[in-house]
């Protein structure tokens, strides 16, 4: 099982938004699909954001997205 949880992932996305203004992460599947995005274009030779000793690329993802290197900006973005 791969730590964080699905909700503190989501509270990372979601934190710059404003008190009051439409959450950009709603759903657990947004954050599959970022994180999915973001290994294939690891696999694909990008060099990840944050330092780790872990050479999956799917942990690499969730990790960068733990630490808020990864960015989900909405479709009006």
């Amino acid at each position: 099982m791969l730590h964080p949880s699905y909700s503190d992932l989501m509270q990372v996305a979601n934190s710059e938004v404003e008190p009051g203004e439409n959450k950009v992460v709603n759903s657990r599947y947004s954050i599959v699909m970022a994180i999915a995005k973001r290994a294939r274009q690891i696999i694909d030779g990008d060099e990840p954001m944050v330092y780790t000793t872990i050479d999956k690329p799917l942990s690499i993802a969730v990790e960068e997205m733990n630490k808020g290197e990864i960015k989900i900006v909405s479709d009006e973005e």
